[in-house]
């Protein structure tokens, strides 16, 4: 080759290889992240921040100390991290490798019965939400989407009226809960007892395409049930709540009349298990004129409603998060305060309200620039 001097070309090899191992990285991250298996240590040693325990917000962790708890957690051994965890669900999300720690957290915090909760506690809640021994099968159109409005139809019934929902089917009921709040008890194994069963009442019923009105719902069939290997029907599709409010409208566009509002955006916990639906808060905002103010707790650096923490032993956490919470809201400027989840609207919204702050769901917002009054 002419002109192309031995060492120009084992500069651009050295580049190339450089460059090559650099690109491998990023789609082996890539992949990674969009992977949906259980937990995963073998990207553990390479992890330069152990960023599931140093980016916790309860936790205070260097991350030597960190890495050391790391690796007794990897070896199914007990640690500190176990009992101060408030099973927020974040560090599934801070893992850059997408290898669901929390899967690990929650498996151990019931082998060492970390948070010591109440036998008849525990047991009053996993008998409570029981699914039934039959299943009422009801009268459906296969072919059209159902609603499932979960085990708690009557608490978010004034949520579920108007236009947006008087003319779905539904399903509702134990038969179709999903059980993931026992990762708050810490009882993973409650939940993948009763897997099965939700599953194949679904089946029974016909049901293809399901809106989830529960985030925790939808996180259930898109990311709980793939990363334990627990077979969904074939031509079953969840849908995202705020996918079918999109796309509602989109549908009504010309029916909307936009807000003006500024909104604290509350995320759930079950969010963090399907952190890729967050984009629909966004576009939803944009169609009916609401700004979700940038603030500090948002986002991936959103704050847990704290709902679970009394239970856990952590009452003391409730107020100075909440009050902390709150007040990044007031700081930004925002109007209102919105929630996906019903639990965290009932658990923070007093608080919200007392400050002078309106607290709606999202679909809420949706209604109102759809034109509805909702009276309350």
């Amino acid at each position: 080759m002419v002109g192309i001097s031995y060492n120009f070309l084992k500069h651009v090899f050295v580049k190339l290889k450089t460059f090559s191992k650099y690109f491998n990285h990023k789609l082996l991250i890539l992949k990674l992240k969009n992977d949906k298996k259980m937990f995963d240590k073998s990207h553990c040693s390479e992890c330069e921040n152990i960023d599931c325990l140093t980016r916790c917000q309860w936790i205070d962790i260097d991350k030597d100390t960190a890495r050391i708890e790391k690796e007794k957690m990897n070896n199914r051994e007990d640690s500190f991290v176990l009992k101060e965890c408030v099973t927020c669900f974040a560090c599934d999300e801070y893992c850059p490798y997408n290898s669901h720690p929390f899967d690990l957290i929650t498996e151990l915090q019931e082998k060492y019965n970390s948070y010591n909760i109440h036998p008849k506690m525990i047991g009053t809640a996993i008998s409570t939400y029981k699914p039934h021994d039959q299943l009422r099968l009801k009268e459906i159109d296969p072919e059209k989407p159902v609603l499932n409005k979960c085990a708690f139809p009557k608490q978010n019934a004034k949520n579920m009226e108007g236009p947006l929902f008087e003319n779905l089917q539904y399903v509702s009921g134990l038969s179709y809960f999903c059980n993931l709040l026992y990762h708050h008890l810490a009882k993973d194994s409650v939940i993948r007892e009763r897997a099965p069963i939700i599953i194949d009442n679904i089946r029974k019923q016909g049901i293809k395409e399901m809106i989830c009105f529960h985030e925790e719902c939808y996180g259930f069939y898109t990311s709980y049930c793939p990363r334990n290997n627990i077979e969904l029907p074939k031509d079953f599709k969840p849908i995202h709540i705020y996918e079918y409010l999109y796309n509602y409208l989109k549908d009504h566009q010309a029916e909307i009349k936009k807000l003006g509002m500024k909104m604290a955006y509350q995320r759930s916990c079950s969010n963090r298990f399907i952190p890729e639906t967050d984009k629909w808060v966004d576009k939803i905002c944009d169609l009916i004129g609401v700004e979700r103010v940038a603030r500090e707790y948002d986002r991936e650096n959103a704050l847990c409603c704290s709902a679970g923490f009394a239970v856990l032993g952590k009452a003391n956490l409730v107020g100075p998060t909440q009050n902390r919470n709150v007040k990044d809201m007031l700081d930004h400027g925002a109007e209102v305060c919105v929630f996906t989840c019903p639990q965290c609207k009932e658990t923070l919204g007093s608080n919200v309200e007392s400050k002078g702050l309106k607290s709606y769901l999202l679909s809420d917002l949706c209604r109102m620039a759809l034109g509805e009054e909702l009276g309350f």
